[in-house]
């Protein structure tokens, strides 16, 4: 299926002369999915229009790698292959030596060790690449599987989103609930509760959307996964649930809430911003946009419960003349 033409002079480099071959060999190549080899587009084009020669193919395709367009990427067949970079997420690879088929995913660890690592060496790092190579599963057992690739990427990545926002809801829904068994104040009771309703009101509409995304295609839910994002699989909120089983105070709950919604807030954020436009990302923002409100929520609630204690609370010449009297 053809991708939708963006833009072309949003993603004409400053300064960059334009060129009416090279907008049509552009236009050409964000039509496509997958991984397209040099000869591979060059045909495309002359199907289109013969006047294109394959020296201004190539030449285009080295502009579109150095203005952040495309991707170049070697999987290992003696020659490389491109891929549109722009609407489509940051991804690694995983290659057959074999069939020479390649599998898309995306993994916070890797991002994570690649950043510390840059930084740790104060390396500017411009790009990435992380090409694992090995035997497929079909070629090794014969059984014949699906892979991530351009033409599922994204509806992948919208359905890995969908799951991860799902856990965290639900996980969310856990630690709220928890918490309003547990609140002796009134009107944090009310905070917490407030907040369950909402996690339950997200929860439905997130699984309704899922359902949908599904329906569409009722072989998505059984390719293999995209996004592998450790932390969140099993819910954001999944310790600060159990840290209420240990038993706390109305402050403690209400901190770690906090800390809680701080950190998945930052985590959709932080990865909403990275991916290049997609249903993903819509996702990832969203839910970012979210979780800052109900941040901003209990951190006006624990600065109002300091205070109410504060009040609530004798003065200290009162407490130690009351002291004196009981001795």
């Amino acid at each position: 299926m053809d991708r939708p033409l963006p833009d072309l002079s949003n993603l004409r480099p400053a300064g960059s002369k334009r060129s009416s071959k090279r907008d049509r060999i552009l236009g050409i190549f964000l039509r496509q999915e997958g991984h397209l080899s040099a000869d591979d587009l060059s045909d495309l084009v002359h199907r289109e229009d013969p006047g294109v020669g394959r020296a201004t193919v190539y030449r285009t395709l080295q502009w579109m790698v150095d203005a952040g367009i495309a991707r170049k990427v070697d999987f290992g067949e003696g020659r490389s292959r491109f891929e549109p970079s722009y609407r489509h997420p940051r991804h690694f690879h995983l290659i057959c030596t074999n069939c020479h088929r390649s599998s898309e995913f995306l993994s916070s660890d890797v991002e994570a060790l690649m950043e510390e690592i840059a930084a740790a060496r104060s390396f500017a790092t411009k790009q990435a690449v992380v090409q694992i190579y090995g035997t497929c599963e079909e070629c090794r057992t014969g059984v014949k599987t699906d892979t991530i690739d351009g033409t599922t990427t994204e509806a992948v990545f919208a359905r890995d989103a969908l799951r991860i926002a799902i856990a965290t809801e639900r996980s969310g829904l856990e630690f709220y609930t928890r918490a309003t068994g547990l609140t002796k104040d009134a009107r944090g009771r009310t905070v917490f509760q407030r907040l369950a309703a909402e996690e339950r009101e997200h929860l439905s509409t997130l699984e309704t959307r899922y359902r949908e995304l599904v329906a569409n295609d009722p072989r998505l839910e059984s390719k293999p996964t995209f996004l592998f994002f450790k932390g969140a699989a099993s819910g954001l909120f999944a310790e600060g649930a159990a840290k209420l089983r240990d038993g706390v105070d109305d402050q403690q709950a209400l901190l770690i809430g906090i800390k809680c919604e701080r950190g998945s807030h930052k985590f959709f954020k932080r990865y909403g911003e990275r991916f290049e436009d997609s249903e993903g990302k819509r996702i990832f923002l969203e839910f970012a946009d979210e979780e800052r409100a109900h941040l901003d929520l209990l951190i006006r609630e624990y600065r109002a419960l300091i205070e109410r204690q504060g009040r609530s609370r004798p003065a200290r010449p009162a407490r130690e003349a009351a002291a004196k009297r009981r001795r």
